[in-house]
Order: structure tokens, then sequence, then C-alpha cells
């Protein structure tokens, strides 16, 4: 293998092989069923990794939308729809800032630095909105661990449909529990 390319020899002796060494007339069936070749796998390069963690946007922003939605819930704090729109571009610049920043250092050090810097704006602006340590810190947890959970789908190329699905599983779950109490026509917690 040099830089223009490789070059590849192989050999299959006459006897490992069920047509003979030489025949007159056209190729039987037997060598056209025999024949194999080689398929160059192109390596995953930035654009394509940045393109495959733009598919999970959609997820991405429906989570961290669910989880606002939660704490508005559960902890009686309004959010006005220009506040979740403010949440919602955030969420689109970490596309923007992913493929800037790939397009320069190598895609695992630039989703790190976009997650955190998107992580930290949110984070930052959730306090204000909160104005609440604990709801602030849940909430920054919360989008670390889905940062997380969608750079692991990017790195298990074949697993991510398996672990993609488990994962939304155990959330829709998860939401399901915390969220059985939930008066749906007051939107008020139930007294037990």
């Amino acid at each position: 293998m040099n830089e223009s390319g490789f070059s590849a020899d192989w050999k299959v002796l006459h006897l490992n092989r069920n047509y003979p060494q030489s025949w007159q007339g056209k190729a039987t069936k037997e060598i056209t069923d025999s024949a194999f070749g080689v398929e160059l796998r192109i390596p995953v390069d930035e654009y394509q990794k940045t393109t495959r963690s733009v598919k999970y946007g959609i997820m991405l922003i429906a989570l961290t939308f669910l989880v606002f939605f939660l704490v508005e819930m559960f902890n009686r704090k309004r959010i006005h729809p220009i506040q979740y729109i403010l949440v919602g571009l955030a969420l689109c610049v970490f596309y923007l800032l992913l493929l800037s920043l790939s397009e320069y250092i190598h895609f695992n050090y630039a989703y790190l630095a976009a997650s955190i810097a998107t992580i930290l704006l949110i984070t930052g602006y959730v306090k204000t909105v909160f104005r609440n340590n604990k709801l602030t810190l849940i909430q920054g947890l919360i989008l670390a661990i889905i940062y997380g959970f969608v750079y692991i789908l990017l790195q298990v190329e074949d697993y991510a449909l398996l672990m993609g699905s488990i994962g939304l599983f155990v959330v829709l779950a998860v939401v399901m529990y915390v969220s059985r109490n939930i008066n749906w026509y007051g939107f008020n917690l139930e007294e037990k």
C-alpha cells in the first residue's frame, strides 16, 4: 500500500473450485457464480458524522422541551413561548457549532465543545427563568445526559437503532411514571 493506492494478489487452486482449469466456449454458470470482488468502505468523515447527529436533532429538541414542560407542570413555573423559542434556537445553533468546529478539529472534540457550550448557555438561561438552583442543576444534568446519549449513538454506528430504541423506551417509561399524577384536564398535580 502506498499513497497512490494498493494492490492485492490471491491464488485459488483449481482443486478449490467447481469448474475446470481451462475450457472452450462461453463461461459456464459455475464461473459466474464464483465471481467475487472487494468492497472498499469509506470511513465516516466529519460531515457524515454531523449529518448523522442532525438526524437526532428532533429527538434532542423534543426531549429538551419535554423536560421544560414537566418542570413547568410540576413546579408551576410559567415558561413563555418566546423562552421556548430561544432555547430551541440554542439547540439549533449546536449543530452549526458542531459543523464549523469539526472542520478544524476532530469530530469528538468538536462535539464535546459544541455540547458543553450549548448546555452552559441553556443552563445559564434556565437559571434566570426558573430562579431555582435545584431546577437549574436538574435541567443541566438532563441536558448532559441527552447529549451524552446522542454522542454514544453516533459512536456505535451498527447498534444505533437498537440503542436508540431502548433509550427512547426508557425515557418514555420514566416520563409516564413521573407524569402519572398530573391532572391533564386541570393542569394541576392531584393531591394524594
